[in-house]
């Protein structure tokens, strides 16, 4: 994982052009143009100082290239946290290698609540939720469903599977 910059902006276009990646999510690939909007306005930070966000793009080394991103949102000890491959590198697990280093990177940095927000249909999303240590609970906002993974000590996973949030809250 890579600290995400405008500068990625026209190669992240390319891997997120396929409309099929907004099956679950809605809306449409975005341009390079728009990309670069969003990364500027996500590189400035919220603008609510109790909120931090913090975003990659995931590189798969052996072919050096960006083939995703991941992203959390926190707010004091809760992140909401997603993550999106291109439809060329899925099935791959390089979304299961960065929810997982995600959600570790998140524990050493003092987060003890993780949540995910999954379309009950999309089962490979449900996936790399569940190899990332989150369950599902019985709550949905916007007909997804929470996931949600308590953190112990050194990132254990720890207590009930219950959540609240919504990581699309957040612009861009």
């Amino acid at each position: 994982m890579l600290p995400l910059r405008v500068e990625h902006a026209e190669e992240m276009a390319a891997v997120l052009a396929d409309p099929a990646l907004h099956t679950y999510t809605g809306g449409t690939p975005a341009t390079p143009e728009a990309l670069r909007s969003r990364y500027r306005r996500l590189a400035e930070g919220s603008p609510d100082s109790a909120v931090s966000w913090l975003n990659w793009v995931v590189r798969l080394r052996a072919e050096g290239c960006l083939t995703g991103t991941v992203q959390a949102t926190v707010t004091g000890p809760l992140a909401e946290v997603a993550w999106v491959v291109g439809t060329p590198w899925q099935g791959r697990g390089i979304a299961t290698e960065a929810a997982r280093g995600l959600v570790d990177l998140l524990g050493r940095r003092g987060v003890r609540t993780v949540v995910a927000h999954v379309h009950p249909d999309h089962r490979a999303s449900a996936a790399v939720a569940a190899a990332a240590g989150l369950a599902p609970t019985d709550e949905r906002h916007d007909g997804e469903v929470r996931w949600r993974r308590e953190l112990g000590d050194a990132g254990r996973l720890s207590g009930p599977a219950t959540g609240s949030a919504r990581t699309s809250d957040r612009p861009g």
